[in-house]
Order: structure tokens, then sequence, then C-alpha cells
């Protein structure tokens, strides 16, 4: 019973000294309410490992990634190439505001930045999520297209048709997501922070947005996702019994194998970087906003920091797609090796040469 007493009394005081107190007038009474979402310890040390890692892998394959779609001038027209180079736009961009974000939690959580650049940091996150995410869908429903009804897609999905419709997503996303500029630096324990509410009451507007997100920007584009995928699996399982001798069996082969390919990766997408965020984030507002046990809120906020760092691992997750479900995108990777070793071997013969005639 004592050590029953002593553990809660223990965890009222970690909440005391981790959340700021709201004072909230109602009938003459005052009523203090106790909000336990700062865990800085765990949060800051993920978040530096995280972006750590994934700042040089995220800048350095998306850049890489729109340098081998812009060689391929014969891909350049084809709608998939259009789609895939505003997804590396997007997680490159993402990318390069990593390094605030390191800044900040090597700090121990100061802000020495102006409130501008921590509302485009907020801003670029959700950006990038969500545009990353419809991005996929288009992809996923142009390989629908060119797997079920290959004239349709032929005529339909057109270089300046699907260009139109990327910057659709992007003004899409970008007005919808105009309500995370509002919050920029705030005062906790007398330090500028960033990445937090404004205050406490704040946290019921952030509510509403997670709703609106989670319908318009995950679960209608992952139906879609998963409406096209079973219709591509369903056409390759009927279409599987082609006779192998046919002029185009090899053409139907490839195909194939780029369709599985993608249903792979974007679906693996999904289930390990989109959906776990999406999920806790809605219980651990849910939390906040109805103020349940302060032990259940950490639990929470640990899970929520765990599922926002694999939703950003997006960004490293997506040139694997290129990589994989893109035949020319991988024949040029090869070539740049190639053409890499060749002016090594070329340097090195001259380096020999020169020290030989000295």
């Amino acid at each position: 019973m004592s050590f029953r007493l002593t553990w809660r009394k223990n965890l009222q005081t970690a909440c005391l000294q981790s959340a700021p107190i709201v004072t909230v007038n109602d009938s003459n009474q005052t009523a203090e309410f106790l909000l336990c979402f700062h865990d800085d310890v765990f949060k800051y040390r993920a978040y530096t490992y995280t972006y750590l890692l994934l700042f040089p892998v995220a800048f350095l394959c998306n850049v890489g990634a729109l340098v081998v779609f812009f060689l391929q001038s014969s891909r350049r027209n084809s709608a998939s190439c259009v789609v895939m180079m505003n997804l590396a736009l997007s997680d490159g961009s993402f990318s390069l505001t990593l390094p605030l974000r390191l800044a900040y939690y090597f700090r121990g959580g100061v802000w020495d930045f102006p409130d501008w650049l921590c509302r485009l940091c907020v801003y670029g996150f959700y950006v990038n999520l969500y545009t990353s995410i419809l991005f996929l869908t288009l992809l996923s429903m142009l390989r629908w297209l060119a797997v079920a009804q290959p004239l349709r897609h032929r005529t339909l999905t057109t270089p300046t048709r699907t260009l139109l419709v990327c910057l659709g997503v992007w003004l899409f996303v970008g007005v919808s997501s105009a309500p995370f500029l509002s919050n920029g630096v705030t005062k906790r324990n007398g330090s500028p922070r960033c990445f937090e509410p404004s205050s406490p009451s704040s946290w019921g507007r952030v509510l509403i947005l997670n709703y609106v997100a989670l319908v318009l920007g995950f679960l209608f584009p992952f139906l879609t996702i998963i409406v096209c995928y079973s219709r591509i699996i369903r056409y390759l399982t009927i279409n599987s019994s082609l006779s192998a001798n046919s002029s185009s069996s090899q053409a139907r082969i490839q195909n194939r194998q780029r369709s599985v390919y993608l249903v792979t990766m974007v679906t693996a997408t999904f289930l390990l970087c989109f959906l776990p965020y999406h999920v806790i984030r809605s219980l651990h507002l849910h939390a906040v906003c109805g103020r349940w046990n302060c032990g259940v809120m950490v639990a929470l906020q640990r899970a929520a920091v765990v599922t926002l760092c694999l939703a950003a691992a997006n960004s490293v997750v997506n040139p694997l797609l290129y990589y994989y479900a893109t035949r020319t995108f991988r024949s040029r990777i090869r070539d740049a090796q190639s053409s890499f070793r060749r002016g090594s071997i070329r340097t090195g013969l001259a380096l020999t040469r020169r020290r030989n005639t000295t």
C-alpha cells in the first residue's frame, strides 16, 4: 500500500515538473488541470538520432534521384517519371529542414532561429507527409491504368496532364496545411521552444485538424491504393496463364514485375511509415484533450515520437521505390557507376604515367 502511494506521488511530481498548469474559471470556481505531455529527454534523444541518420541519406538519395530523372531525356515525358520527380522534390525539400531540427535538439530544446523558420519547419513536415501520400496514390493509379487499361493510360496520362495534377496536389496540400503556419516559437520554462502547441487550449484545434488530415490525407488515399492494387492483383492473376510463346510475353513479364515491386513498396511504406503515425497521433491527441491518466499520456507521447520518426523516414524509403520499380532508373544508376569506375581507372593510369615520366 505504501509502495503504491509512493509511486503515485512520484508520478504526480513528474507530471507537475513536466507540464504547465492551466487555470480555468467556471462559475467562480478554479480548477487546475495537469497536462503530462512533455518528455523532453526521450523525445530529444529519439529525434536527434533519427534526424542524424535521415538527413544525409534523404538529401543525397533524393537529389541523386532528381539528377537521374533529369538525365532520362526519353523518360521525362512519361507520367510516372513526372510523379516520381515531384515525390523526390518533396522529400529533398523536407531534408533541408532537418539541420534546423537537429540544431534545436542539440541545444536541448532552445530555438535560436527566427520565428518564421520555426513555422516553416512545422509546415514543411506536414506538406512533405501528405504530398508523399498523395503522390504515391497517384503513382498507384497510374500503374493500375498501365496494367489493366493500357489504351486509356496512353491517351489520358500525358505529361502535361500529369504535371497539372501534381501542381494541384501541391496547391491542395499547401493550402490545407496553412493552419500549421500559425504554430511558431513559444515560451516554456523561460526558453524559446519550437514544434510545440502555443497553449494547452490549442490542442482542441489540433485535434480537429488531425481528423481532417486523417480522412482526406490518409484514409481516402489508402482506400484508393487498396482498390487499385486489388484490381492489379486480380488482373495479373487472370492473365498469368498467357502463353509463354507470345511475342510480347517478355514485355508482359517485365511489366508484371514492376507492378509487383510497386505494390510491395507502396504498401510497405503505408503500413510502416503512415499508418502507425496517424493511429498513435489520434490516440495521443484524445488523451491530451480528454486529460487521461498521466502514465497513459506519457506512454502515448513516447509512441507518438517513435511513429513520427517512422513517418519522417518515408523520405529515405521512396528512393528505394524509384530503384526497384523503374527499370530505366536502375540502368542509369549502373551507367553512372560504370562511368565513375572508368573515370577512376583513367585517373589512376594518368597518375601512374606521370610518376613514371618524372
